[in-house]
Formats: C-alpha cells, structure tokens, sequence
C-alpha cells in the first residue's frame, strides 16, 4: 500500500485549514510566514495530492485575479476506526477533512485480535463497496484500545479481562499481518479525545482540553497544544486508579452494578434506561456520588492542565451525562485568576466518540 505522507510545512499548510476552514493562498503564507513562490509550490503539492481543494470565491470581485480559497478536500482519503468492546463491535469510517462517511454497530461474541481483525476486514470491504470508496486513497485504521499501553511504544495493552486473546499481545503486529494497512493504536479516551477536538466543535478556540470518558471503566484523554498528553509510559489519563474498582466509583459498570444489587433485571449498559421508574431513584442517587467523585477530577485536571474545556463523554444516556453535568455545574469547583471555573461540557457527538476518534487517528497522525 502506498501511505501518504506530509512534510513540515505542508503539515502547517494543512493544520491552518483545518483550523480556519478555508484560507487563500496569501493568507496561508501571511500565517505562516512563507514566501509566495514557497506557498505556490506547496499549494501545488497538496492540490495534486487532492488533499485541498480550491473552492470559489464567495467574497466580492476585486480588479485582477481574485483569491481562490482553499480547503481541504474529502477526496484526500478515508480511514477507518475499530472498537471492540463486550459483546459490541464498532466501526466507523471518515474522510480527510473528518467527516463521518458511515458506521457500522453489531453485537458480537467475545473476539480475539485476529477474529476481531478479520471481521472488521469484511465489514469493511462491504462498507467501501456500498459507499462507493472502492479506488479512493485508504489511509489506515485506528484501534481504540480498552485499557492502557505497557509503555510509549503502544504495541502491547493492558486490555480488559473480557477481551480474550488480548492483554500483552502484539497487536499491531497482528492487525498488520491480517489488513495490510497502516495501523494506529491508541486508549480509548485518548481516541475520544481526538474525537472531540475535530468534530466537537473546540478546535478552532481551543488547543488544551480534557475528555473524561465514561466508558464502561473510567479515563481521561488529555491534548495540550493540539497533541495528545502520553506521560513517560504512555499513561497519562489513567484517572481510573484514583477509584479503587472494590470501592464505589464514577463508572458505568458501577452504576450497573448498583442497579444490579437493588434488584433490576439488567445485563449490560445498553439496558440502563433513567425513564424507567425502577431504575430512577438508583441512578439519581449514583449520579449525587459520581458528581462528587468526578468535582476532583474535573478540579484537579483544571488546576495542572488549564483546559479551554472539559468535556464528559461516554457510553451512558445522555441524560445521565447531562445530570452528571448539572450536578458538577452547580457544585462549588475551584476558581483561579479572574475566577475562572473548570469550563464543564457534556459531549453533543451522535456517535460513539471512541470509535469516532479511532478513525479521526490516521488523520491526525497524518496532518495534525
């Protein structure tokens, strides 16, 4: 597979027009400082690629050659994201500019990596076909990995027990060897982080920010300057470890083990449901000690990083998410210079942020 790759200043070119939606060629270089002669041949470059495009001139006709804009161009490619969870797999496929193209949900029995290689292959073969894909540049697939690396090179996880075959595999390996395309691993709330900052809305006014995913455990993807925050070990965000899995904790699967123990008949997350009346009253109280558990995490994350946002995200309803949300709002978080609060969001993506994310990865790798 040829793999489609970016210098310095075409990287730059491309994270302006991300940043700004369209630009003309003269106020590209003014931005970044580039000669015109140096701006014309990366214009060139990059229209040749088909990653930008040139779009028309909506602005008014001025004497002489009008400035075309630039954007960037779906035509650059698709990408593909993966999430294997408990009984679901997930898929979504985006293009270069990093909108949603398709998604795919199915449940499923327990995968192993190259079970869970294999699947996704077909399903997404039939999801090229049928989207009318087939002969268009492939850029990768992202994995969204439900638990942290071992260390900063990212080929073996500490994935979850219920995942079989997976914890300390070397899963890059193994998902090249099966696909044959380029391959990104990363956390799943860093992959929902990613997730956030291209199509949350945040990206043009904010280069720092936190996403704590409530997944089915607890996490927290951290950028800063528009880059994701790994730590020495690739552990940056493993708020998990701060609530004991033994004790009471603001995760999913802690609320479904409440409603569990006060005798609802639930199996998974997808049958937590907050208008059903015997479900009400658990989840409103877990929701007054999740809120409380979540104020240090938002405070704390606040207080090292100065996030333009924070954002809770995950796998709950929405409803959930938002009385989480209201709860921390009304509560009394820190303030610094200015009084300035944590800045609290509660995530408005329609799809799974994670898998979304996954996908949003080869983009990133390739021009963030």
């Amino acid at each position: 597979m040829n793999v489609l790759s970016f210098d310095k200043e075409q990287r730059a070119v491309l994270r302006e027009l991300r940043l700004a939606g369209s630009l003309s060629r003269v106020a590209l270089a003014d931005r970044l400082e580039l000669s015109p002669t140096a701006m014309t041949r990366l214009s060139r470059e990059l229209l040749s690629l088909e990653v930008v495009q040139e779009l028309p001139d909506a602005g008014e006709q001025r004497r002489g050659r009008p400035a075309i804009p630039l954007a960037l161009s779906s035509r650059g490619g698709y990408a593909v994201g993966a999430t294997a969870h408990k009984g679901m797999l997930d898929i979504a496929l985006t293009d270069f500019v990093g909108n949603s193209i398709a998604t795919h949900r199915e449940a499923t029995e327990a995968l192993d990596p190259v079970a869970f290689a294999r699947k996704v292959r077909r399903i997404t073969h039939d999801l090229v076909e049928r989207h009318d894909l087939l002969g268009r540049r492939m850029l990768g697939m992202g994995v969204a990995i439900p638990g942290p690396a071992y260390d900063q090179a990212g080929d073996r996880w500490s994935v979850v027990d219920v995942m079989p075959g997976w914890r300390g595999a070397p899963l890059r390996d193994i998902f090249s060897a099966e696909l044959g395309w380029p391959i990104w691993l990363e956390n799943d709330a860093n992959a929902a982080a990613i997730a956030e900052l291209y199509r949350g809305g945040h990206e043009a006014r904010c280069s720092t920010m936190t996403v704590v995913l409530l997944g089915y455990g607890l996490g927290a993807g951290v950028i800063v300057d528009g880059q994701l925050l790994r730590g020495q070990y690739g552990a940056a965000g493993e708020i998990g470890c701060l609530f004991p899995v033994a004790k009471p904790r603001p995760s999913p699967l802690d609320l479904l083990s409440n409603l569990q123990k006060a005798g609802c008949a639930l199996t998974s997350l997808a049958e937590i449901d907050p208008d059903a009346p015997d479900q009400l009253d658990i989840i409103e109280t877990w929701m007054d000690r999740a809120a409380q558990q979540l104020k240090i995490v938002c405070n704390t994350a606040f207080a090292w990083f100065d996030p333009g946002v924070i954002v809770i995200a995950g796998t709950l309803p929405p409803p959930i998410l938002c009385g989480l949300g209201q709860r921390l709002t009304s509560s009394k978080l820190v303030t610094t210079i200015g009084s300035r609060r944590p800045p609290l969001r509660i995530s408005n993506l329609q799809e799974s942020p994670v898998t979304l994310g996954a996908a949003l990865l080869p983009v990133h790798a390739l021009s963030g």
